[in-house]
């Protein structure tokens, strides 16, 4: 006769087991999509080792138009974005 508690037991662990490999299911997916993206991570790379600052401060003499998308000009946004993307990679 089977045990009540292993029962419960397997059945929680089965139920853990399967919300954890959806999760990782969906993180690995995405990786892969990132690793997609290394030739945009590569331009954002030297773009703000050799181009952004020149950009922004031209954004900040007024010199770009009113309407253009500049979220790219926010350091921290992109910076933040560089490095976080880095360590993505790294678990690739």
């Amino acid at each position: 006769m089977a045990d009540n508690n292993r029962i419960k037991r397997i059945n929680e662990m089965e139920a853990s087991m399967e919300r954890v490999n959806k999760v990782v299911t969906v993180i690995r997916e995405h990786l892969n999509r990132l690793g997609n993206l290394s030739s945009d991570i590569e331009k954002l790379q030297d773009y703000y080792e050799n181009e952004w600052r020149e950009d922004f401060e031209a954004d900040e003499r007024g010199e770009l138009p009113k309407d253009l998308k500049r979220g790219v000009l926010s350091e921290d946004a992109l910076f933040d974005l560089l490095e976080e993307t880095e360590r993505y990679m790294d678990c690739m």
